[in-house]
């Protein structure tokens, strides 16, 4: 199945809304209880972020570093994943999560692979790969997930290199007005991922020539969500998928 068919049923002609980081307005991003929460709201999907550890794992946390949603300091990059179980990622965010693990990228698809579409954002500072790819591309395989994920990134060689690893798998394109890489010749992708305050239907019909599907983030406002619903957004990504799935009429 091509990553194109892969996309069409996925959104079936409906508005989807990815949990962002899980429903985070709710419980600490980028864990499971974040991940289940957004599956017990309704969402059709998550989106999360991904890291290699030292020893070659994939986890799940947004910035490079541990210092903001955990307990520990360092860089993720030079942590293994034993060193990174020990932290806890929920008491920042309220002491009722505490000893909430980093969970890894395996662990969400047990979790909530079969319930969840999920929106894989590779994390990526350089142009040159680390072998993250590779490793994301192995588990999806291994789990079957080709047709339930998407992989995006803001880093358009970390596209181009996926696509080079697993050709069928949908790739999302991630921009924002402050972080921008230059696209290299020949690269195509699936869907287009701007920052929705950027959005009117203008700049939405431009996208469009780039790309089949958009996703917006981060959609929490119920106005704007219907808003971009009626201009043809194809996905919501929100930190409030029970908000949104409301003003939408779901």
């Amino acid at each position: 199945m091509s990553a194109k068919t892969i996309l069409e049923n996925m959104y079936s002609g409906r508005t989807v809304v990815f949990g962002h980081r899980g429903a985070s307005a709710y419980a600490p991003m980028n864990t499971i209880p974040a991940f289940e929460l957004a599956h017990k709201q309704g969402a059709d999907g998550i989106e999360l972020d991904v890291h290699r550890t030292k020893d070659g794992k994939i986890v799940i946390l947004h910035d490079f570093s541990v210092e903001g949603t955990t307990n520990g300091t360092g860089d993720i990059a030079d942590m293994t994943l034993a060193e990174l179980k020990l932290l806890d990622a929920g008491s920042w965010f309220d002491v009722s999560f505490a000893n909430t693990q980093i969970p890894t990228l395996e662990e969400v698809f047990l979790a909530v692979g079969r319930q969840l579409f999920i929106n894989i954002e590779i994390k990526s500072r350089e142009i040159e790969s680390n072998g993250l790819e590779s490793l994301v591309a192995q588990l999806i395989h291994s789990y079957g997930m080709k047709e339930r994920v998407i992989v995006s990134s803001f880093n358009p060689y970390v596209l181009m290199r996926f696509r080079g690893i697993y050709a069928d798998v949908p790739l999302g394109y991630l921009t924002a007005p402050a972080e921008y890489i230059p696209t290299p010749d020949r690269f195509a992708f699936e869907a287009h991922h701007p920052y929705q305050a950027i959005l009117d239907e203008a700049t939405l019909a431009q996208y469009k020539v780039q790309a089949n599907f958009i996703n917006t983030w981060t959609v929490n406002d119920p106005a704007r969500a219907v808003e971009l619903a009626k201009m043809g957004v194809n996905g919501l990504i929100t930190d409030k998928p029970d908000e949104i799935l409301r003003a939408l009429g779901r």
